[in-house]
């Protein structure tokens, strides 16, 4: 059952897909049915809380710090460009406001307010669940099971959570999930390795790239270009010497099976002659100063403006200019720097270079305080009175951009999907995001931002995706190997190792790292080995995908929504399930030549020392210390599961299912419905397929 209550007047996000009556909240009594999970408080602001028993769990958020579990920690929900994802940080680049408690009494959250949502869960005191708002204009959904009352379905949903033995974490996600509508899915290319960088400068980069793959034998589908391909870093241009026809090269390398993903970002450059720049202000698409004039921030083209992505109009201007670059054969997008990351603005600017005057003027002795103050001054970029400076027209009406900053990058990947449904409105294209809300996942997905090569940050990616699941963003990923730092060649192999089994498959690494793309190690048949792997797995990966969206379920769950009732698997977090068949189990430690691995129930470890090359050992349940060296995979078939494997393959286009080898448990009948279409049409219903498999 899910109900709805609205306190105030909410600002309209578009997060759900399924309308549902409102409950009006003037008083307490009027909340009686969400008082009875939370203690609510409004008298200054809104607080909603409650007194956690002490094997209640609390899951959600999305992209949030630290583990599944979200207990123990404080997290405050508002876009942040900071790609230092160390442990005492409270936000990432993503607003997710979705959370369950789950105990003897198991309820969902989702509190829809477009600004800063604070959530102390167990932070202060142990056994208290506090969120707090600053206002009172918010609509808040309570999810439950209805078991309580001996129902076997979930009310509000068209069909049952199966039955009564369904447990709740699952049963709230698919309500959940079902309103706020079905997950994108991107076309089966994009399920393909990506290589990335920022410091391709020019065709030759390129080619260099898709020679290094290709002559290796090393698979690849996709090469991203980040800004370096842009002239001055505007938006939906072409640098004219660096590569002066794209078109042309995006068909040379589409001869090599391989596409272009170009990077758009969300600040455009004040420059006259530039006729984005020239439309956008004469059009009024940008967002403004209180006094009406164009805000000013600083990006990384110089001076900027930002589009207003929360106007329709000035959404479906901007959605438009992707036209130019799907022009050039281009299939795939990712939008950055849309939380929006702000380096300066120049009232910023200004108030800094008066403290620094103040500061010269004193007379007395230096304290250490001042060289403290000093270097504060200049600590400006993504400054949070940045987001007071500036306007928004939602719907005719000027909304302060810190009311609604985390639909920011939301509305600028709506404005390129909606575009798409003109553009191309037959064929997916590949389309994913930095900064994101509730809702979002509707148009794209998200890669979680820019990371660092660090072994935590690996483990970091492990336990973020079911979350990012329960908040409906299934095409997801991290940068592997690491975006900042420098990375290594274990962690590098460790990474792909789990990567191979993220929908979004993508190395990426910052300008002035150690150049990480595959060829540039030693032992090159290693990383072939493992990549080559990736692609017997994606008609799987693929056919689950698709189920988990068509039937708003999860793509990776974590254990204990399999094994509630096993305290062991409850508190693992570092291994998932994908899918109906598999158990992930990545090693994430330096140094090691293996990891200890839980097993709620016998499993059929699955090593494999090649693409092609694999032992099966059947494993009963319980604790096991699993060796799996650098040039290995290890991961476990569940019982009573097939996991389908097609040939080895070096491109999308060359997957071929006609032969499946089907792994699995011996001397039993086993089947598996394998999900399959053409890759592009966007309307899997009516082109999509499914194929029995059995042995």
């Amino acid at each position: 059952m899910i109900q709805k209550f609205r306190f105030g007047t909410p600002i309209e996000t578009e997060a759900t897909a399924a309308a549902l009556p409102a409950i009006s909240v003037n008083c307490a009594q009027d909340a009686a049915a969400l008082a009875a999970y939370v203690n609510l408080n409004l008298k200054k602001g809104f607080t909603l809380s409650r007194t956690l028993a002490d094997d209640d769990a609390v899951y959600g958020l999305g992209e949030a710090n630290r583990g599944i579990n979200k207990r123990g920690y404080r997290y405050v929900s508002c876009c942040t460009d900071d790609p230092n994802h160390t442990e005492e940080k409270v936000s990432l680049y993503g607003a997710h406001n979705f959370l369950m408690v789950i105990g003897k009494e198991s309820f969902g959250l989702f509190i829809d307010y477009p600004a800063d949502v604070c959530y102390d869960i167990g932070y202060t005191k142990q056994d208290q669940l506090t969120v707090t708002i600053e206002d009172t204009n918010l609509d808040a959904y309570l999810i439950t099971c209805g078991k309580e009352s001996g129902t076997d379905s979930c009310p509000a949903s068209p069909h049952p959570c199966a039955d009564a033995s369904t447990p709740d974490a699952l049963c709230i996600i698919r309500q959940f999930r079902e309103l706020i509508g079905t997950s994108y899915i991107p076309p089966l290319w994009a399920f393909g390795y990506i290589q990335s960088r920022w410091g391709y400068m020019d065709e030759k980069d390129i080619r260099r790239v898709a020679k290094g793959y290709r002559e290796n034998h090393l698979p690849l589908d996709s090469i991203s270009m980040d800004i370096d391909y842009m002239e001055d870093y505007k938006d939906f241009t072409v640098h004219p010497e660096r590569f002066p026809d794209l078109s042309a090269l995006s068909a040379e390398m589409k001869e090599q099976g391989l596409h272009f993903i170009p990077i758009i970002d969300a600040g455009v450059k004040i420059e006259k002659g530039y006729d984005v720049y020239e439309d956008g202000v004469k059009n009024n698409y940008f967002c403004k100063r209180a006094d009406g004039t164009d805000f000013v921030a600083g990006v990384w083209p110089g001076k900027t403006h930002f589009p207003d992505f929360l106007n329709a109009d000035a959404r479906k201007w901007f959605g438009g200019l992707y036209k130019r670059l799907t022009d050039a054969g281009i299939e795939g997008f990712w939008n950055d720097m849309n939380e929006p990351a702000i380096f300066f603005s120049e009232e910023g600017l200004e108030e800094a270079a008066r403290k620094v005057e103040d500061l010269l003027k004193r007379k007395d002795d230096p304290k250490l305080n001042d060289f403290w103050a000093m270097q504060n001054v200049f600590n400006i970029n993504n400054d949070h009175a940045d987001y007071k400076r500036f306007y928004h027209n939602m719907g005719g009406k000027k909304i302060r951009h810190d009311k609604v900053h985390n639909l920011y990058g939301y509305n600028m990947t709506r404005a390129a999907a909606e575009a798409f449904d003109t553009i191309c409105p037959d064929k997916r294209l590949l389309l994913f995001s930095r900064s994101s809300y509730i809702g979002m996942h509707r148009y794209g997905g998200i890669w979680t931002g820019d990371n660092q090569s660090w072994w935590s940050h690996l483990l970091l990616n492990i336990k973020m995706m079911p979350s990012l699941n329960m908040c409906g963003f299934l095409y997801s990923g991290a940068d592997l190997g690491g975006f900042g730092s420098h990375t290594t060649r274990d962690l590098l192999l460790r990474w792909l190792a789990f990567g191979i089994f993220t929908p979004l498959m993508r190395n990426h690494a910052a300008l002035g790292t150690r150049e990480q793309e595959c060829y540039q190690f030693e032992g090159l048949d290693d990383f072939r080995e493992i990549l080559k792997l990736r692609y017997r797995l994606i008609p799987y990966i693929y056919s689950e995908f698709v189920k988990a969206a068509q039937n708003n379920t999860l793509l990776f769950s974590p254990l204990a929504f399999a094994w509630p009732k096993d305290k062991a698997a409850c508190e693992v977090e570092d291994q998932l399930l994908l899918g109906e068949s598999l158990m992930l189990a990545p090693v994430y430690q330096q140094n090691t030549s293996g990891r200890t691995v839980y097993l709620p129930e016998g499993m059929l470890l699955v090593k494999f020392t090649s693409a092609k090359e694999y032992t099966l050992t059947k494993m009963d349940a319980g604790w096991h210390y699993i060796t799996c060296a650098l040039n290995e995979v290890a991961f476990f078939i569940r019982p009573g599961h097939l996991l389908p494997l097609c040939p080895p393959c070096e491109c999308t286009g060359e997957l071929d299912y006609t032969k499946f080898e089907l792994l699995g448990e011996a001397g039993t009948e086993l089947s598996y419905e394998l999900y399959t279409d053409d890759g592009y049409t966007k309307d899997i219903k009516q082109h999509g397929k499914f194929i029995k498999l059995a042995r």
